[in-house]
């Protein structure tokens, strides 16, 4: 999909709900959330999540089975095409992306060695945040 295309209707409204929460949201969530908005079924979040997903507009968390916007700002006109890493709070579940830096350059690198073309490349880094490491000092 080209990286200009505007956004549907119905990818508008889930990036626009991805984006006003901070913790990852299911593709269900998501539906309960837009159903005033005309969303029905689940299908119309999946389209629209895979769209968003190949535009890099969203990022999919495999281990929670939940979408968050990306954060670094960029518009619907252009994509994302980084590596992101996500710091997951096993306690709390807050989700955070992280400023990646090398991390792009240093997947090419490994990816290159071993002849393999990178579409995409996501980390997700498991512990605890940096509230709930105080809590358990505390």
């Amino acid at each position: 999909m080209a990286g200009d295309a505007k956004l549907s209707r119905n990818e508008a409204l889930v990036l626009d709900a991805l984006r006003g929460d901070t913790a990852p949201q299911t593709a269900y969530q998501l539906l309960d959330r837009l159903r005033g908005d005309g969303l029905k079924a689940p299908l119309q979040i999946y389209r629209a999540l895979r769209s968003l997903s190949d535009r890099h507009l969203v990022h999919r968390l495999e281990s929670l089975n939940a979408f968050v916007a990306c954060a670094h700002g960029h518009g619907e006109a252009e994509p994302c095409r980084h590596a992101a890493a996500f710091a997951i709070c096993e306690r709390c579940g807050c989700v955070a992306e992280l400023p990646a830096g090398d991390l792009d350059r240093h997947i090419e690198t490994l990816a290159s060695s071993g002849r393999f073309a990178v579409h995409s490349a996501l980390v997700e880094i498991r512990g605890l945040c940096g509230t709930c490491v105080t809590a358990t000092d505390a």
